[in-house]
């Protein structure tokens, strides 16, 4: 499994700590940026990453700010991109179950450490479950009606 991963100024501290999940959980990544704490804008590190994904270069995509809630919307401009904003365990583990996400959001602000590492965990060894919900992807794939 290869993992994009990019924050901006309000994930910074958050992305570090997932990489060091990652290189624990033996898992290839490459960082967008930010490299640094200061203000930047988080289109520019959501749309590098959603485009990996979407083109097949990075399996699967994380991208931490704030809330999540900007990378989320940036990131799913991206057609092939499916980012789950999540903010728990569950949602975590159902996101890649019944949606197939390809693209994980966090909000450094709005969650602890701890629970953004185990969201991380739990969302990567999740596995899309198919069946009825392959119909459902395919929708959105297709635009939705």
């Amino acid at each position: 499994m290869k993992v994009a991963i990019a924050a901006d100024h309000g994930g910074y501290e958050y992305k570090e700590a997932i990489k060091n999940l990652l290189e624990e959980m033996n898992i290839e990544y490459k960082d967008f940026g930010t490299h640094e704490g200061e203000s930047v804008d988080y289109p520019d590190y959501a749309r590098p990453v959603s485009e990996s994904v979407a083109d097949g270069s990075f399996d699967k995509g994380i991208l931490i700010c704030g809330t999540g809630i900007g990378m989320s919307i940036a990131s799913n401009k991206v057609k092939g991109v499916r980012c789950a904003l999540v903010h728990d365990v569950f949602t975590a583990e159902v996101t890649r179950q019944h949606n197939d996400s390809n693209v994980l959001a966090l909000g450094q602000r709005v969650i602890g450490e701890g629970l953004a590492l185990l969201i991380v965990k739990t969302w990567l060894t999740s596995e899309f479950e198919g069946g009825r919900h392959q119909r459902r992807i395919d929708k959105i794939e297709g635009g939705c009606s």
